[in-house]
């Protein structure tokens, strides 16, 4: 076995192995050589080279988005580092389980001139769980630090620092393990509900008429099917689900803006929830969101072992469990209460629904259109990407297999590294991966198929609008060369030579009959990755959408 010979780059690369942090994402460098050469001379780490260290940082949170398992980035110092902080920020929001090993030079070379450096410790403490700032010699302290660093991402899922100085030489070598490190166990609590709060909080529910249960963005599988099955029993429960939620029930509503945009201010009134119980991740839905801070519940209840936000300003009370500990402790205690709440929206939906169809079926070629087209065609079983923006917003209109599997990086909702993550979260999970992606979001994170690693069967949908149309969906759009510019950032860019530079195959569509043609092509095209560019009108987009919401009043 090769080892590195500095003493402190031995004790970090011991104590990820015994902790099973196996993949390691790198990027190149100098300063971090005795990292690289550790963890590639390992065989029981798996380990990859991505130049760009956004990049990077997006490929390792898609990875450890499938392993919910930490993934560890690796990189050389200064200006490099600052690059992993949006992935960092979105593994912190979206409590993904993230370590960041960043090298650095030794203390007496900061602010004094040298090159590629900055003062790198705690450089993201307003979105770190965890900052190890190790001292340049191995010791028992900087084992305990890396231990707790790790041991924090695993048990908080989120991102943490470790900040590890090294002084030349960096590239010696040595046959010897020179150091031997202390692991350390998790410290990772069961918890459970109160029997005082079980019997006060269900004695609430048994007694109430309205009670609305809207699910964010949740692992596929992570919610047993019995208490899926159980909360679809309820006359008294209405169930709303985002497509990134991968829950599924005939009788759940995954269309909300659909729904609820048409309301009037009566219906709003008549279908304000008494309870909310909310779980999952972030909500993509705005106007969900606005209807329940103006229409406020009495209660709000979150369930997640580790935070509630207080989305709607009502929050009440934060059960710090999972899910399915939460229903397995409360379900047996809940009565069938007499209500028409679940009634009422069940008849509402299925006129939308009648009036979706309608409205689709004589809409002419456009982003609504061909989100339809594409969603309807996506095989079973899949893992399916969606980028931010306009792109998992049109999602949510539409209904998607119950088999396939849905990502979205909701933790900030950035454009940035959505390319990068879907990739990360191919090699992740060994499924075959599709990623739907609007064309500025693309263009920000074309450096992702600068990448030795994406699958063969790897797929992207392209919607090419021109620019960023959802700027064109929301109030204050105006048909000027400062919007177009500085808002829309309108151009008449295409994917096709990138395509080509990084060797994928490259399909074009702009109508309904070249998309049921290209759609085809690209499924049966597994020998390469493939990407499918969609061509739609840039200034008819919003007005199409804009007369959907319209036509289902």
């Amino acid at each position: 076995m090769i080892y590195p010979k500095i003493p402190l780059a031995q004790s970090i690369i011991e104590i990820c192995n015994a902790k099973g942090v196996h993949d390691i994402i790198i990027s190149p460098g100098s300063r971090n050589a005795p990292l690289t050469i550790g963890f590639t001379n390992n065989p029981d780490f798996r380990c990859y080279s991505i130049a760009d260290e956004r990049c990077a940082a997006f490929f390792a949170l898609g990875i450890a988005q499938q392993k919910q398992k930490p993934v560890a980035v690796v990189c050389t110092s200064g200006s490099a580092l600052l690059n992993y902080y949006p992935a960092f920020a979105e593994a912190f929001y979206s409590q993904i389980p993230f370590i960041v090993i960043s090298a650095d030079r030794p203390f007496d070379k900061i602010d004094i001139g040298d090159g590629q450096t900055i003062r790198q410790e705690n450089v993201f403490s307003n979105h770190s769980l965890y900052n190890a700032n190790l001292m340049e010699e191995a010791s028992e302290e900087n084992d305990v630090h890396i231990n707790e660093a790790i041991n924090v991402a695993i048990v908080h899922k989120g991102p943490v620092h470790i900040n590890v100085p090294f002084e030349e030489p960096l590239y010696q070598t040595t046959d010897k393990l020179l150091v031997d490190v202390n692991v350390t166990g998790l410290n990772n609590p069961h918890q459970t509900v109160s029997l005082e709060d079980i019997i006060a909080f269900s004695t609430l529910w048994n007694h109430t008429e309205k009670i609305l249960v809207l699910v964010g963005e949740c692992a596929p599988n992570s919610i047993e099917q019995k208490w899926i099955d159980q909360l679809a029993a309820f006359p008294s429960v209405v169930v709303l689900t985002e497509t990134t939620s991968n829950l599924h029930h005939p009788s759940f509503i995954n269309n909300i803006d659909t729904l609820i945009t048409p309301f009037t201010d009566k219906e709003f009134k008549e279908l304000q929830p008494r309870i909310l119980l909310t779980f999952g991740g972030m909500i993509v839905s705005k106007r969900v969101k606005a209807f329940l801070r103006k229409y406020k519940p009495n209660h709000h209840w979150h369930i997640d072992e580790l935070r509630a936000y207080n989305t709607f300003g009502i929050l009440t009370k934060h059960f710090e469990v999972s899910p399915n500990q939460f229903f397995s402790q409360f379900m047996p205690h809940l009565n069938e209460v007499k209500s028409n709440y679940k009634s009422t929206f069940e008849t509402i939906h299925q006129d939308r629904k009648v009036k979706h169809s309608d409205y689709l079926a004589k809409v002419k070629f456009s982003d609504l259109k061909a989100f339809e087209s594409i969603l309807s065609a996506l095989p079973q079983n899949i893992q399916l990407q969606i980028s931010n923006s306009a792109a998992i917003r049109y999602a949510q209109l539409f209904d998607i297999d119950a088999s396939i599997q849905v990502f979205c990086n909701r933790g900030t909702s950035g454009i940035d590294g959505s390319t990068s993550t879907a990739i990360g979260a191919a090699v992740g999970s060994g499924k075959q991966t599709v990623l739907i992606t609007g064309d500025v979001s693309f263009l920000y994170d074309s450096n992702a198929l600068w990448n030795n690693y994406i699958p063969k069967n790897f797929k992207i949908i392209l919607i090419n609008n021109g620019g960023g149309g959802i700027f064109r969906i929301l109030p204050g759009h105006q048909e000027t060369e400062t919007f177009n510019t500085y808002f829309e950032t309108s151009h008449c860019l295409t994917a096709e030579h990138l395509a080509k530079m990084y060797q994928l195959n490259y399909l074009t569509a702009s109508d309904e009959e070249s998309l049921t043609k290209g759609l085809k092509q690209l499924y049966n095209n597994n020998d390469q990755p493939t990407l499918l560019e969609v061509f739609t009108p840039t200034r008819e987009n919003n007005k199409l959408l804009l007369n959907y919401f319209k036509a289902l009043v």
